[in-house]
């Protein structure tokens, strides 16, 4: 455990590439094949479950240190997080431990059957063998809470060069349904090829194209392609055997039984990437729509029936069994084509969109919305499919999104960091000469712009209800958002995609905000 406390601090006290790589790189080569794994999973948010409530940590926490609940709870407010709080008012432990990381998260497991009392025990156990750093890598682990500053490309970059492996073989073996308590590290770092039939590939990522779209070159050098605004998945047939993954690594098969009739569709070993989208009447349906189906864990027939999904197929990975994401994007374009020949309602083969010249590309990206796009994805011809976000061959031309004037109604306690400043905040627009609240957003200020905005709403609190403030109706923000759809669910009757500020409309009074009105009118 004291390896991995000692990583974590390292990779949470440097913000360079290079170093965080050297010191993932230097536990791996000196970690145990158990630890090592367990390491690997935890970088890749595969996390024990849960076995203690938070609110039962808090309790022994408090006891433990003396405090008064109603201190550790105000100490929790500033802090912003539990597992720091509990490990900064926890007294000095009188013991220490050299048991491995494999050791503690074995521990943590076995937590789940035991009793109340028999857990307290335990905790308070593993509380005084532990020093602060590992009290708080525990803490983390416990609360469900542990995250570190390390993407999963860093973590392959790490684990290729302490294996002497190539990346896109190693971002492979780590996708799908591997555990540290069924595989080892060995079949993952070593093994020649993965028998799990449902492995599906790491994700090719595109970057966001800031500067000007001619500075990509020659147009004929480029496929375009409509942005589709669904959830980004691979289609597996293998072994005559349906899988769906999301990009979030979650097998989604059964979410989606609309699917089942890729196993007729397709040719055995063959693997699409694409979008999965809402689709009904040959048109595609609001992202809002899909979000009606997410998470339910029983799909009715009424369900299916009002939001139907299909997949709009991008790519072609794999073919009768072989990995071709080696082939150049023109080749499997060719064949993507071949296999998306027979027009289907449930499979849909993403079109291209022809231009001549960049002037053309851009009036087509203006039309975006027509199609319920979010822009135009840009892949040149004679890129092969990585994994992860690089730069270079795949890039996202999205459109520049809706905008709305809004008046700062509420204001909430941010985390982390930022645990003793306000900085979520509601926002409402007019209505019949009311302000209605119709959104949240936490994003988008400068750090001197959140102090400002936090001095301004301690000094004009109009009532506290819990760690929610009712401010003042002064302050007016510029909010971007990426799409609007009517919605029963909130008391203005509209939801917005991603919405983040853009910008303090100092110059603004709050008399010149948006009207519900003119949101109604983007529907």
């Amino acid at each position: 455990m004291k390896n991995f406390a000692a990583l974590f601090t390292d990779l949470d006290q440097t913000t360079k590439t290079t170093g965080k790589i050297d010191a993932l790189v230097n536990y791996f080569n000196n970690a145990s094949d158990q630890d090592k794994l367990w390491a690997v999973a935890l970088l890749s948010h595969r996390r024990p479950k849960r076995s203690v409530s938070t609110g039962m940590l808090s309790l022994w926490a408090s006891a433990l240190s003396g405090l008064p609940t109603w201190l550790f709870e105000e100490s929790y407010h500033v802090v912003g997080d539990l597992a720091e709080t509990i490990t900064l008012v926890l007294p000095k432990p009188t013991s220490s431990s050299e048991e491995s990381l494999t050791y503690w998260i074995n521990f943590i497991k076995s937590l789940a059957p035991l009793s109340v009392e028999e857990k307290r025990e335990k905790i308070l156990w593993a509380w005084e063998q532990l020093d602060q750093v590992q009290r708080f890598v525990f803490n983390k682990l416990i609360t469900g809470g542990f995250r570190v500053g390390v993407s999963q490309q860093l973590m392959v970059k790490a684990l290729a060069k302490h294996a002497n492996a190539k990346e896109n073989v190693i971002a492979h073996k780590l996708m799908g349904n591997w555990s540290p308590e069924i595989n080892s590290i060995r079949e993952i770092l070593f093994s020649e090829e993965s028998h799990d039939i449902s492995q599906p590939y790491p994700f090719y990522l595109a970057y966001a194209l800031e500067e000007e779209v001619s500075a990509l070159g020659e147009p004929h050098e480029w496929f375009a392609e409509r942005k589709w605004d669904g959830i980004r998945g691979q289609i597996i047939v293998r072994g005559r055997e349906l899988f769906v993954w999301s990009r979030g690594e979650e097998l989604v098969t059964d979410k989606y039984p609309e699917f089942n009739v890729m196993l007729d569709l397709l040719a055995d070993g063959t693997v699409l990437d694409g979008e999965i989208m809402p689709f009904k009447d040959d048109l595609p349906l609001s992202f809002n729509k899909l979000q009606t189906r997410i998470g339910r864990k029983v799909l009715n027939q009424k369900l299916l029936n009002e939001v139907p999904v299909a997949f709009i197929a991008y790519d072609v990975l794999e073919w009768e069994g072989k990995d071709i994401r080696g082939w150049t994007m023109t080749e499997r374009r060719k064949l993507l084509e071949r296999v998306c020949h027979t027009p289907h309602e449930v499979l849909r083969l993403s079109s291209l969109v022809i231009f001549d010249n960049w002037e053309q590309l851009a009036a087509e990206r203006e039309r975006s919305r027509d199609f319920l796009s979010e822009g135009i994805m840009l892949k040149r011809k004679d890129s092969i499919y990585r994994n992860g976000r690089r730069r270079g061959d795949w890039w996202k031309w999205k459109i520049d999104p809706f905008t709305v004037d809004a008046v700062m109604i509420y204001a909430m306690g941010g985390s982390g960091r930022r645990a003793n400043l306000y900085t979520d905040y509601t926002f409402a627009v007019w209505d019949k000469g009311q302000l209605v609240p119709f959104t949240k957003a936490y994003s988008g200020l400068t750090d001197e712009e959140i102090r400002a905005v936090d001095r301004w709403v301690k000094q004009n609190t109009i009532e506290k209800f819990g760690p929610v403030r009712s401010v003042k109706p002064e302050l007016v923000f510029e909010l971007a958002f990426e799409g609007i759809a009517k919605s029963s669910r909130h008391k203005s009757g509209i939801a917005l995609r991603f919405p983040r500020i853009k910008r303090w409309r100092k110059d603004k009074p709050m008399t010149e905000a948006n009207t519900l009105d003119d949101l109604l009118q983007l529907l």
